[in-house]
């Protein structure tokens, strides 16, 4: 992952115009007061809260929206918290039914930490307006069912409760005590957070809305505030899909769970009704060149220039710059635009598993190695395609399908990167060759 010396800088700008550099580029969903809250970001350094919840060990690219929504912030002037949910994350994330599944304390002990490696180099924690994790363990973990309910509960009007549309929406279905009462955990978060370290903003994904309104009434309640609020939108795809979701599963920023290529690859392969959203929501480029990137996608939708710009950048962002190389290098190689030899050995499997990689004891002929890689169904369809002259073997054309395959053509002592036509690809990974 990238440090945060590597991060872009600030777009020139006061502290407050920030807010309009968001809701330009579509992240104001919903706040407190938009004119209020730009007032009290002009009156000086805001420190503000974002927080996660460790249900998983990695965040992935819908949090990222929030983790690049707080360096913009930063940037601005404004002091982070980000609150990584040693006690929220207890409570677990919810399923497809809607309640939460519980993982023990050790996993989600474990899991804060890593998520707080995870975001530590997207901000700075130097200067004035110096980052700071934070852990609502520390205030959570300490209080008592008596203390809970006698603190927070009592300013919680039950009938307020259920009028939120995420409780509304449950109701009929069932929901848990559990679930129910999320909502005061996080709100004592808040007010924890001003009492502490004068917190006065917090933010999070517009699903979060009535949780971040809850904990703006219970500072007001607890004789806090003024206290605000806004939401970004949540990030989905023009046909209605569920954005960061691929056949694999969602798109993590730990390089173990998605490899710097997919990731790369998964901007690329962005649709072209939402390149410009994506562009807006997660780019650190000026207006202008994001204008200019819209303009070639509406002019040359082919050159696909907008899905690549953000693609290295993001890349770049999350997992470095020589990762993001890499990337683009495979990217260009395995249709023939670079050379293969330049890419390391982590990289090219990644990229060939992303295509179909196939494991081998020993080499047959060009012609098995095409059928056994799913490249064609028989060795008649893979004859045809080699007489065609369009059939590559590590970006060579291949001739003969009977031609032998040495162990001195195997990348990294291994791989092998086969090719039928311009785009359609796949590889091969040998253990013993004899």
């Amino acid at each position: 992952m990238t440090d945060s010396s590597s991060l872009p800088p600030a777009i020139p700008g006061s502290r407050e115009s920030v807010l309009d550099d968001l809701r330009w580029r579509g992240l104001m969903y919903d706040s407190t007061g938009f004119d209020e809250l730009r007032a009290h970001l002009a009156a000086g350094p805001v420190t503000f809260y974002v927080g996660f919840d460790p249900t998983a060990p990695s965040l992935h690219i819908g949090n990222l929206l929030q983790v690049l929504t707080a360096r913009r912030l930063q940037l601005a002037g404004h002091r982070p918290l980000l609150l990584v949910g040693g006690a929220t994350g207890l409570i677990g994330d919810p399923n497809e039914r809607g309640e939460r599944t519980l993982n023990s304390p050790e996993v989600v002990a474990g899991w804060v930490e890593r998520i707080r490696d995870q975001l530590a180099p997207f901000v700075s924690y130097e200067g004035e307006n110096a980052a700071r994790p934070v852990n609502n363990l520390e205030w959570t973990g300490t209080m008592s069912v008596a203390e809970f309910l006698r603190d927070v509960g009592k300013h919680f009007p039950v009938n307020r409760m259920l009028a939120r549309e995420i409780v509304k929406a449950r109701l009929e279905t069932g929901i848990s005590y559990t679930e129910f009462s999320y909502q005061l955990l996080q709100a004592n978060d808040f007010f924890e957070l001003h009492r502490r370290y004068g917190c006065t903003l917090q933010f999070g994904g517009s699903d979060q809305w009535g949780n971040i309104t809850a904990g703006v009434d219970y500072v007001r309640r607890r004789g806090g505030g003024p206290v605000h609020a806004f939401v970004t939108p949540l990030v989905t795809k023009a046909d209605g899909t569920k954005f960061g979701k691929t056949e694999s599963g969602a798109v993590w920023l730990d390089p173990t769970m998605t490899s710097p290529y997919a990731f790369y690859q998964f901007w690329v392969n962005s649709d072209d009704r939402d390149i410009s959203q994506l562009l807006r929501y997660y780019s650190f480029r000026s207006h202008e060149e994001i204008e200019e990137l819209e303009k070639a996608t509406a002019e040359r939708p082919a050159a696909r220039a907008a899905q690549r710009a953000l693609a290295e950048e993001l890349t770049t962002l999350v997992h470095g710059a020589e990762e993001a190389r890499q990337a683009v290098a495979a990217s260009q190689a395995l249709f023939g635009r670079g050379s293969l030899d330049e890419l390391g050995p982590e990289t090219l499997r990644a990229a060939l598993a992303e295509a179909g990689l196939v494991r081998l004891d020993s080499l047959p002929p060009v012609a098995v190695l095409f059928r056994e890689a799913g490249l064609v169904s028989s060795l008649n369809e893979a004859r045809r395609a080699i007489a065609e002259g369009g059939a590559y073997v590590n970006n060579q054309r291949i001739t003969d399908p009977e031609a032998p395959i040495g162990p001195e053509m195997l990348l990294h002592g291994r791989f092998l990167v086969l090719r039928r036509g311009k785009r359609t690809f796949a590889g091969v990974e040998v253990g013993t060759v004899g």
